[in-house]
């Protein structure tokens, strides 16, 4: 792929800057933006900022997803939108979600810059809670959005700290009554294009700084629950403990060895112990699981595995989410690639909203940053800024060939 620049180094640099200390722990240098949190709230009002600086119309849909738009879609839509997420997992790093949104942004700017206009409303998204950090589910906005996922629900979703989303929400100013599926926003999108670092190293292997993605592998969270028994840690003997934790030792290695033997990824990545204290034996754990592979009927077999293991200490284990696996238009993801100049096509084991928007029919692509270390969700995640430049570049290649110049 050539890379022309269209965007010189300064304007990248100044809006990375900008959010560099949104939501970023001093001490691990990791970020913690978690949905309606006072980091949300700084990103919204930043996502909103730019928007008003470059003269677009910024709404919300009823889940508070938010859309900049150059030109207007409900008088001459459907448009071609761009854009990807602002939250962040705990501790996470800074390109996951943030680089596509300010890519967006930096193209319509570059194509401004050459006094392009384009023939059908374009677009720029920040999609709320996508990484489910705080209250369990992934892809929440895009979720209600299209009615994936049960206002209810979502509403009735709890944090670490026993805070629903509904109270979390008001708290944020917002009204959670009004979460709910969004037909006239869905309405409006055309065609949705997210940028995204890899997350992994595939583009450093074939030392590409671009490719396009072609299909998402299913992938779910399960929560386990395992009863124990609470008691004295100095005092009860080994023979007459009922330890939750020790029946989560047993879950956890269950996990692996059956992702081992299928194929999969497993992980349980968070954990919650009753009564939580250090001379205590643990009389209650849960557990999150998330599992993901090429196969769904292997990742179900993993969860068999796993629930046959928790039931025999005398826990279960309950679906909070799944996705099928998701395959973005092939037409529209070869039509890309080709405009791009024949740049790879990837495959990844990462959700994201395009996949949600792809389930809801709307064609829907991605474009991959490379990721020389292959590391995400850590705050060692890392893209060089030549790449983060062909990334923009290859943006306005996407918006050129997919919306036309009505000049």
């Amino acid at each position: 792929m050539t890379q022309p620049s269209g965007v010189p180094a300064s304007p990248f640099a100044a809006m990375w800057a900008e959010l560099a200390p949104v939501g970023r722990d001093r001490h691990t240098g990791g970020y913690r933006r978690f949905a309606w949190s006072r980091a949300d709230h700084d990103l919204r009002e930043w996502f909103a900022a730019e928007a008003a600086r470059r003269g677009l119309d910024l709404v919300e849909d009823r889940v508070g997803n938010q859309w900049a738009w150059w030109g207007d879609p409900d008088a001459d839509g459907p448009g071609l939108v761009l854009g990807s997420h602002l939250d962040s997992v705990p501790d996470g790093g800074a390109y996951d979600g943030p680089l596509g949104v300010v890519s967006a942004y930096l193209a319509l700017d570059s194509l401004r810059a050459q006094g392009f206009v384009p023939a059908r409303p374009l677009g720029v998204a920040n999609f709320v809670d996508e990484e489910g950090a705080r209250f369990g589910i992934a892809l929440a906005g895009s979720r209600v959005l299209t009615g994936l996922l049960d206002p209810d629900r979502a509403r009735a979703l709890t944090d670490a700290d026993g805070v629903s989303m509904a109270e979390a929400m008001r708290a944020a100013g917002r009204d959670p009554e009004g979460l709910g599926p969004d037909p006239v926003t869905l309405a409006r999108v055309g065609t949705y294009v997210e940028l995204h670092v890899e997350q992994g190293r595939a583009l450093a292997d074939l030392d590409a700084p671009v490719a396009v993605g072609t299909d998402i592998w299913p992938h779910g969270r399960w929560r386990i629950d395992l009863p124990g028994e609470a008691n004295h840690a100095g005092t009860t003997r080994l023979e007459d403990r009922r330890d939750a934790l020790l029946a989560l030792a047993g879950v956890v290695q269950e996990v692996r060895a059956s992702a081992e033997r299928r194929g999969c990824l497993a992980t349980v990545g968070r954990v919650a112990v009753e009564p939580g204290g250090i001379n205590a034996i643990a009389s209650h754990v849960t557990a999150w699981l998330d599992a993901r592979g090429r196969n769904p009927e292997a990742v179900r077999g993993v969860i068999r595995d796993v629930t046959a293991t928790a039931a025999a200490a005398g826990g279960a284990v309950r679906e909070e989410s799944w996705t099928p696996v998701t395959r973005f238009d092939p037409a529209l993801a070869s039509r890309i690639a080709g405009a791009l100049g024949g740049i790879p096509m990837l495959g990844t084991g990462a959700g994201h909203d395009a996949g949600v928007l792809t389930q809801a029919g709307i064609p829907s692509a991605m474009l991959f940053i490379r990721n020389p270390t292959g590391v995400s969700h850590s705050p060692a995640e890392y893209a060089d800024e030549a790449d983060c430049l062909s990334g923009i570049d290859a943006l306005v290649g996407v918006i050129t060939e997919l919306t036309g110049d009505a000049r």
